[in-house]
């Protein structure tokens, strides 16, 4: 094992020149390298001036110099959680510069370059730092900017070398998780560096890259629930478990099912770590052959735990006083540690009457017919509305099978009849496969108003893999898009295909973010309102190519493929 480092002192104190770092698709990075590019940054910071900005970039090599060039500069760095127009956008306000993607219009830092013997000295860094913003995940509304001081980091990061440093030896960090979020941040990116473990640039976003990147050669697994709850038992994990060598789970609760297929497809359940944006890691678990719920505090946190709310005091947090920050959690104390109780009453004032809509989503789920629920309140027109999305269970899909989404909809308000005001009642319902997840693996709820935007098209997943999927799409009668094309014999606008294939497309792949050009499209016959289509989506990488086709029982309709570039962000 290599010397732990203090995050304030990585740089100033330093490893040997050849230390591995991070692997790259080009090879290994070496500490001698990783210096160097962070001494570029630092230049760069410096010399445009300026105290805040905007981090984002896929590459954790990349992010990881960039972050610590611009500590070294003496900036604050903030962490969107994605790169989409509107969020990047929203942070011109807030920062001085960006750092690999920025809004359109804006040009992002480059590293200065700083050969790996010309990279000047460097001092320790202030605990006292305003190091870092990052964003809460929006899962329950608007995301919230959360400020960090390099203190917090560096003491979160020595609880986790305390805590599993001797268990996860020296092998190189493998994660499905984005660093732009702090689980991400702190496991596959500052605890490494720390550690003097090697991490790997890029992200494994489908279970057949981790089997990949397990069979090259042991690792840990930083992963999250929504990962490993999709481990297709057809894969051959049996030959990769002897170089899993550390798994672990945040970002929300792991639901039996995903225990079950670490246990059974991985060999091993995940260290569960407990915490948030706001308090850091607080407790931690592993379940490897009872469910037993409990959680144990991280050292040097401390909890108070109720049922009417759960309350943190903790070197990773930043209040005055030291005070206690409650969350929005439920807890009750056990021998040893605590048990969560689920979150507190998300309360909604509709019709004049307050509603619960975590109580109205443990009953969905209780009631059967749904193994997931989400309600979230929609406003159309003048008033505001509460709609569902739900999981089906095998059940639940029989239903809407038999009878449409209709019947299994009807079912659903006629068992929360007995529990909630008619005027309370969800009106609007989707169905899907598995939750919508970003790259923290949390369901947001701009993700889920989302599924409600008469634009974009209800599917189901019929099949999905790492380069293919295919959906079962409902054209919507009432689609603005049939408004003025055409009168009297109103038709799908292929433009509107095209914009569908590459909306899907991105739900299913991480797809780059810039349109190049179409190749062979062709429109075969007309999309009428009502149709129920089969898209089929494929996706070659290393090309750029996001292939689509669109059938239905009348036959073929369109065809083709979209050619993308740039970073995927």
């Amino acid at each position: 094992m290599a010397e732990p480092l203090a995050l304030e002192h990585l740089l100033a104190h330093g490893r040997p020149s050849r230390h591995p770092v991070a692997r790259c698709e080009d090879g290994m990075r070496d500490f001698g390298a990783f210096r160097a590019r962070v001494a570029g940054w630092r230049a760069a910071f410096m010399a445009h001036g300026g105290q805040r900005y905007a981090l984002f970039t896929e590459d954790t090599f990349d992010f990881a110099t960039a972050l610590l060039g611009a500590w070294h500069a003496g900036a604050c760095v903030y962490l969107p959680a994605d790169a989409r127009p509107a969020t990047l956008d929203a942070l011109k306000a807030h920062v001085d510069g960006f750092a690999g993607r920025a809004p359109q219009g804006l040009s992002v830092l480059t590293p200065a370059l700083v050969g790996e013997g010309n990279a000047p000295e460097f001092q320790p860094l202030s605990p006292r730092l305003a190091a870092l913003v990052v964003y809460t995940s929006g899962s329950s509304g608007e995301p919230t900017a959360i400020p960090k001081r390099l203190s917090q980091l560096s003491s979160e990061v020595a609880t986790l070398g305390a805590l599993f440093d001797a268990e996860a030896g020296d092998v190189p960090v493998l994660a499905t998780v984005s660093h732009q979020h702090i689980y991400g941040l702190l496991f596959r990116v500052l605890w490494p560096l720390t550690s003097g473990r090697p991490f790997d640039a890029h992200a494994l976003p489908y279970p057949e890259d981790i089997l990949a990147a397990l069979q090259a050669g042991p690792g840990l697994l930083v992963a999250s629930p929504a990962h490993l709850k999709r481990l297709p038992a057809t894969l051959d994990w049996a030959s990769v478990r002897g170089n899993l060598r550390g798994l672990f789970s945040s970002g929300g609760p792991l639901t039996p099912e995903a225990l079950e297929a670490c246990r059974d497809l991985l060999g091993r359940a995940p260290v569960e770590v407990y915490g948030s944006s706001e308090t850091g890691g607080v407790a931690w678990r592993r379940r490897d052959t009872d469910d037993t719920p409990s959680w144990r505090t991280m050292p040097g946190v401390e909890v108070r735990a109720d049922e009417d709310a759960f309350r943190v005091r903790s070197p990773h947090l930043d209040l005055p006083g030291g005070d206690w920050f409650t969350t929005e959690d439920r807890a009750r104390a056990v021998p040893g540690g605590f048990e969560l109780l689920g979150r507190r009453d998300r309360l909604l004032k509709l019709e004049e009457k307050r509603v619960s809509l975590s109580a109205m989503e443990r009953t969905l789920v209780a009631g059967g017919l749904l193994r997931e629920a989400r309600v979230l309140p929609l406003t159309e027109g003048h008033r505001v509305i509460l709609a569902v999305v739900g999981v089906p269970d095998a059940e639940g899909w029989k239903l809407q099978e038999a009878g449409g989404r209709r019947s299994l909809s009807q079912a659903l308000r006629e068992k929360l009849a007995p529990h909630f005001e008619s005027s309370a009642l969800p009106r609007r319902f989707r169905y899907l496969e598995a939750m919508p997840v970003n790259s923290q693996g949390k369901s947001t709820e701009a993700a889920l108003a989302a599924l409600f935007d008469p634009k974009r098209p209800p599917f189901r997943v019929l099949e999905r893999s790492a380069e293919r999927a295919l959906l079962a799409v409902e054209v919507p009668a009432n689609s603005p898009y049939f408004d003025g094309h055409f009168p009297g014999s109103p038709i799908l606008p292929g433009v509107v295909q095209l914009e569908w294939a590459l909306l899907l497309g991105r739900e299913h792949f991480a797809l780059p973010p810039d349109f190049l050009r179409l190749e062979t499209l062709k429109f075969q016959q007309v999309i009428p309102p009502g149709a129920q289509l089969t898209v089929e989506l494929t996706w070659a990488k290393e090309s750029g190519r996001l292939g689509f086709k669109l059938t239905s029982a009348a036959g073929s309709h369109a065809s083709g493929r979209i050619v993308l570039g740039g970073a995927v962000g």
